[in-house]
């Protein structure tokens, strides 16, 4: 196992897709290392289903960290007595969730001598839920950063430990692409929980109860949340190509003309700007052929 001699705690990482990697190497740099990774199972991806491993679980291993893979920790479950009996005998310090995906029971966030923390990345009680990124950006709400809190029962409900608002001149651009924005969060909240959790850990940082009045939700996104209608305001629009940039993508159906006329092709949107008052689709790949310009796309349809 790889660590780091000023390491003594003994930690565990809860974590899956990019977004949690991009934290652990910020972790990585301090000499932070968990002892112990919980990440998500593998899944089929691509068209031919070849079964994948998460992210995490990559790092996990190029790192020689030790990972489990649980399809769920609710009370009850067989991998109880396999899995994750690992979570119930070990003595651990601190719980660290960034992007799991999974629900953590109650009973397992309060394992840890320091409890559980969670890297969410809006300025809650802001975006509580499964996709604060693509809200901010679909809002068009600037007021950007990342909060640390303390993981309870509900939904992005815990205690507030520390947070970070992300300014715009280190965004670059607005509004910018899922993928940047969500890039640029996970750096930011990997070096503020780097930086705090020695503070936690000694008990010099005083958590702070969320104004849960003023709490905003947002929801699981599904590919359908991708269909654009071209006729909808411009700006309305780019802001959801923006957002969904990364997954689901966004699309339109358009009819085709000539010998296949009445007939609907699904149409991807990769590239488009705005710029005075006008959304410009720049290439877009139509179901069944690779990427194109959209002005050839337009020719070949009449």
């Amino acid at each position: 196992m790889i660590t780091n001699k000023s390491n003594t705690n003994k930690i565990v990482f809860f974590g899956t897709p990019a977004f949690a990697v991009t934290i652990l190497e910020e972790l990585k740099k301090t000499g932070v290392m968990p002892a112990l990774i919980v990440t998500a199972p593998d899944k089929p991806q691509g068209r031919g289903l070849t079964l994948t491993p998460p992210p995490v679980k990559i790092w996990a291993q190029e790192n020689n960290i030790k990972f489990i893979q649980p399809t769920t920790l609710k009370e009850g479950s067989a991998e109880k007595t396999s899995q994750i009996f690992e979570l119930f005998t070990e003595s651990w310090d601190l719980f660290i969730v960034a992007a799991y995906g999974k629900i953590i029971p109650e009973n397992i966030l309060e394992i840890p001598k320091h409890k559980t923390l969670n890297v969410h990345p809006s300025l809650l009680p802001k975006f509580r839920g499964p996709s604060p990124i693509e809200a901010n950006i679909l809002n068009d709400d600037q007021d950007i950063g990342v909060s640390i809190m303390h993981l309870d029962k509900e939904m992005d409900h815990g205690p507030i430990v520390v947070q970070e608002k992300i300014p715009i001149e280190k965004i670059g651009t607005w509004p910018v692409e899922a993928p940047t924005l969500e890039n640029i969060a996970a750096h930011t909240g990997g070096e503020l929980l780097a930086k705090m959790i020695p503070d936690w850990i000694s008990g010099k940082i005083i958590e702070k109860e969320q104004n849960h009045t003023k709490a905003t939700y947002c929801k699981k996104i599904t590919k359908t949340d991708g269909l654009i209608d071209l006729n909808n305001n411009p700006y309305a629009n780019y802001l959801k190509i923006c957002a969904y940039s990364g997954w689901p993508g966004t699309y339109f159906f358009k009819e085709l003309g000539g010998k296949n006329a009445g007939k609907n092709i699904r149409v991807t949107i990769k590239q488009a700007s705005y710029q005075d008052g006008q959304l410009t689709i720049k290439t877009v790949v139509p179901e069944g052929k690779p990427e194109m310009s959209y002005s050839d796309f337009l020719r070949g349809v009449k």
